[in-house]
């Protein structure tokens, strides 16, 4: 466990290993907000164009998104409605999941599975940085972040193996995200979390 920086904002994004390549090309130079504000609208139009269905654009829709907000990812996020990137890449990633695995006819329990590992992951997330325990950088990696998912998600539907992908992810990501919490919380420091409320009280 390590420290939580001075800024949550950037954590709570959530972002995998592409996504942080493309914010080291600028440096932080990148307001994130705009960004991702575009690339909403183009997963938004791709999906409901109806082509997430067919082999068509919409499984492109990752890579756009990424393009567009993913060099925003070193960016302090110290802007004032810059707290608004971190949910609206939720809302992205967690409606790109839906809309192809209900397209492509996929089990809905096995669409609910992959997005409860997610939602699992995230609340975590979020208490962690609460009790200001900061997640292990690995986890980021090994969780391929939102971006990574998204493409995992896109490389399946062009394969056409959509059940078993959703399956397989959902099993990855239910396994690393519940061991890697559970093994955290146990080693924590009871008086470490109980002092950092008594500090966030005063």
């Amino acid at each position: 466990m390590t420290p939580v920086p001075n800024s949550t904002v950037v954590a709570y994004r959530d972002d995998g290993p592409l996504s942080r390549a493309m914010g080291l090309l600028v440096a932080g130079q990148l307001p994130p907000l705009p960004p991702v504000i575009a690339g909403t609208f183009v997963t938004g139009v791709l999906l409901l164009l109806g082509v997430a269905g067919t082999d068509g654009l919409a499984v492109f829709a990752p890579a756009v998104t990424l393009l567009l907000a993913g060099p925003g990812s070193t960016h302090p996020h110290d802007g004032r409605f810059d707290w608004l990137v971190p949910p609206i890449l939720r809302l992205i990633e967690y409606t790109f999941i839906a809309a192809v695995g209900f397209a492509h006819e996929v089990h809905p329990l096995v669409i609910f599975m992959l997005l409860g590992a997610l939602g699992f992951h995230h609340y975590d997330l979020v208490y962690r940085l609460r009790q200001r325990v900061y997640p292990p950088s690995w986890l980021a990696t090994l969780g391929l972040g939102w971006d990574g998912r998204m493409m995992v998600v896109s490389l399946v539907a062009l394969s056409g193996w959509l059940t078993g992908g959703y399956a397989l992810l959902a099993v990855y990501l239910w396994g690393l995200f519940g061991w890697e919490s559970l093994t955290c919380w146990l080693a924590a420091p009871r008086s470490g979390v109980e002092a950092t409320d008594m500090g966030t009280q005063d």
